[in-house]
């Protein structure tokens, strides 16, 4: 099986046709790729302790932990408070966690029936949420009481939609097919 790397080496042939590259490094690439969660209303502090802990599990890379940017008395929330933590990947850990998802954690997702469009926006990045981290296989089952869920976000170098949606195809994404009206 060919590896998401190989793939984004390959993808300048085909994109060249379609958008008139001339140059390789016209070509969009993916820059990096940001997986985040948040606490929510979870209170229990070893409960929260789990998730940076699942999380370096998953990514290959300690987590690090988003604090509030002002108090909001109405959620009890205090500045400075966490509330979240993120990973940012890049390199080979993030083309090792890109293979990861679109071969072994997406196929294991419960009726899946693709990625939206409109998942991808303006600017070219793309953005999954992923309901339960369990789909990854690193997540031990006697961890199923304590879910959680994450975002997963692909930033690329693509100056449109159209180009990045192209990018996402050939890099093997699962978008759901387009029905015809």
């Amino acid at each position: 099986m060919e590896s998401t790397k190989q793939k984004q080496n390959k993808i300048f042939d085909t994109l060249k046709g379609l958008f008139g590259y001339k140059n390789v490094m016209q070509t969009p690439q993916i820059v990096k790729v940001v997986v985040s969660t948040g606490i929510g209303s979870i209170t229990d502090k070893e409960k929260i302790k789990l998730i940076p802990e699942c999380l370096a599990k998953i990514t290959g890379q300690k987590a690090s932990p988003r604090s509030a940017k002002k108090s909001i008395a109405t959620f009890k929330l205090r500045e400075g408070d966490i509330i979240g933590y993120s990973v940012t990947l890049r390199g080979e850990r993030m083309y090792a966690f890109l293979d990861k998802l679109l071969n072994v954690a997406i196929p294991r997702t419960r009726d899946f029936k693709g990625i939206n469009r409109s998942a991808v926006d303006e600017m070219g990045n793309l953005t999954i949420g992923v309901k339960e981290h369990t789909i990854f296989p690193e997540t031990a089952d006697e961890e199923l009481r304590n879910v959680f869920g994450l975002s997963i976000t692909l930033t690329t170098t693509a100056k449109t939609k159209e180009e990045a949606e192209k990018l996402f195809e050939e890099l093997g994404i699962p978008f759901k097919k387009k029905e015809d009206k």
